[in-house]
């Protein structure tokens, strides 16, 4: 692969460790404190914060805890997340056909690549993912995680949540497939103020209710057009952990509310199970 094709770690040493050995140390600590919830479905799609490990790691892990039981399974990661630092209109894939990180690279689904630039919501342009953290730091935890796998990186800029949702239907693909939306929730409120914000948005997202705006969510794009996609596919909502930056590393003045959602298939009836 041609070196100008990778997509450099922009935010190693700064949001993560920059050092394998360090980062995989982390990673580990991390997952080795993360629960499982037992008996519940396995995902479909996973909502997971973006902040540095310190600050969100432990609630972006409890998500990938539940893919633990998938690990051999999931083969594609369909990656949402906001424009940080570069105006897109519609989405933004990257030219780059890898992305690498302190733990090697991963390389993109190049099918999927090819097809979706005949979507004319779709550029490819390299330069909103260059600094772009959002994706990069969900990187490495996948790396630990899944033993083989692509990925379909996305950025969502000035779209509307039902052109989300067309776009993750057009990618849903089947059981080797994941949706990943990488999101935090309330920026620099109080403790206090972050817990009331934050919970009003999980309790919209664990009804479907596909009406959050960026003062909930940096993410609310890709939120809301996931939360439609969910409808349309009768997934439920599962909330798997909910904390700011003032329970893990930071102050209490000024915090970042962090959730970690999964979204599974329905139970059957119980007769169904026999």
């Amino acid at each position: 692969m041609a070196l100008a094709s990778i997509r450099p770690a922009a935010v190693a040493g700064q949001f993560y460790p920059r050092d394998e050995r360090v980062l995989r140390t982390q990673l580990a600590e991390l997952m080795s404190t993360a629960v499982a919830m037992e008996h519940a479905r396995w995902p479909k799609a996973i909502i997971v914060p973006h902040a540095g490990y310190i600050y969100s790691g432990p609630i972006a892990a409890t998500a990938y805890a539940q893919l633990t039981p998938m690990r051999d399974r999931i083969r594609r990661v369909v990656m949402l997340g906001p424009t940080h630092r570069v105006a897109v209109s519609g989405f933004a894939l990257p030219a780059a056909q890898a992305f690498a990180t302190p733990l090697g690279e991963v390389p993109l689904a190049r099918a999927d690549w090819l097809r979706l630039q005949a979507r004319d919501d779709i550029v490819v342009d390299d330069r909103p993912h260059a600094l772009e953290h959002c994706l990069e730091v969900q990187l490495p935890f996948l790396q630990s995680l899944l033993e083989r796998f692509e990925i379909v990186p996305i950025l969502v800029g000035d779209a509307r949540p039902q052109a989300v949702a067309n776009l993750l239907e057009d990618l849903w693909g089947g059981p080797e497939t994941l949706l990943l939306v990488s999101s935090d929730l309330s920026h620099y409120l109080s403790y206090h103020e972050a817990q009331w914000s934050d919970r009003a948005a999980i309790e919209e997202i664990l009804a479907l209710r596909p009406g959050l705006d960026h003062e909930q969510a940096c993410g609310a794009t890709p939120i809301n057009g996931l939360l439609l996609a969910a409808q349309n596919h009768h997934l439920h909502a599962r909330l798997l952990d909910l904390r700011n930056s003032g329970d893990t590393a930071g102050d209490r003045a000024s915090v970042v509310g962090y959730a970690s959602v999964a979204f599974c298939e329905a139970d059957p009836p119980s007769h169904a199970r026999h």
